[in-house]
């Protein structure tokens, strides 16, 4: 599929700079679409937001060339974009758990992140029982919080905006007044430009209740 072939080329163009920097909208581009909508389908259909599969990648060839070769460790740090050893050693140590300097020992256990590849797997093909329904318009209440283009920082941020809203209460409130089916919090994102961006928590009632978090 068209949309698996562009996110192929944007996980190409993350491996061949590796060693420069990544631009996060240059492979945006690449994928053919916004910055922000590609930070979200990569962590949706990888499970690990970009930033860290760029770094367990960088890292994965970091220690196989202090291994296989006599470059010092500075050297390396600064090949794969670190400006400073300190920076390089956290984030070798978070992906390896040992100190850069110790992968260059016979014996020693690292971790190795291949990248990514996209295939498409075919389910399906037995019958599935279904009818349709005519519901009448709907009315929600909710909370909800602003998101950003990053996201990375929504991934901080939303967490957050579900844990305050469980500590003081608003949740509870919430459930309280939902009183239509179906049951239960929905979290729903509303993308309509970069300055307007947010995520609510919602349930189903008989009137319209909403203020911002």
């Amino acid at each position: 599929m068209e949309w698996l072939k562009r996110l192929g080329a944007a996980i190409n163009y993350i491996e061949e700079s590796l060693d420069k920097e990544i631009s996060y909208d240059e492979a945006a581009r690449v994928a053919c679409c916004s910055t922000y909508y590609f930070q979200r389908i990569f962590s949706y259909v990888t499970g690990v937001s970009l930033s860290e599969y760029i770094r367990r990648r960088k890292m994965t060839q970091a220690a196989f060339e202090l291994q296989r070769t006599n470059n010092k460790v500075i050297d390396v740090a600064h090949k794969y974009e670190y400006s400073s050893p300190t920076s390089f050693n956290r984030a070798f140590q978070s992906v390896h758990g040992i100190a850069p300097i110790a992968a260059k020992s016979m014996g020693c256990t690292l971790c190795a992140y291949p990248s990514i590849q996209f295939s498409i797997k075919v389910l399906g093909g037995s019958g599935m029982s279904y009818h349709i329904e005519e519901k009448k318009d709907i009315r929600i209440i909710g909370i909800r919080v602003p998101l950003v283009e990053n996201a990375e920082e929504n991934m901080e941020n939303v967490p957050a905006f579900w844990k305050k809203a469980v500590l003081d209460g608003s949740i509870s409130k919430l459930a309280e007044l939902s009183n239509k089916n179906p049951d239960g919090i929905l979290g729903v994102s509303v993308y309509n430009h970069p300055e307007d961006i947010y995520y609510y928590s919602l349930f189903r009632a008989m009137f319209l209740y909403q203020r911002d978090w």
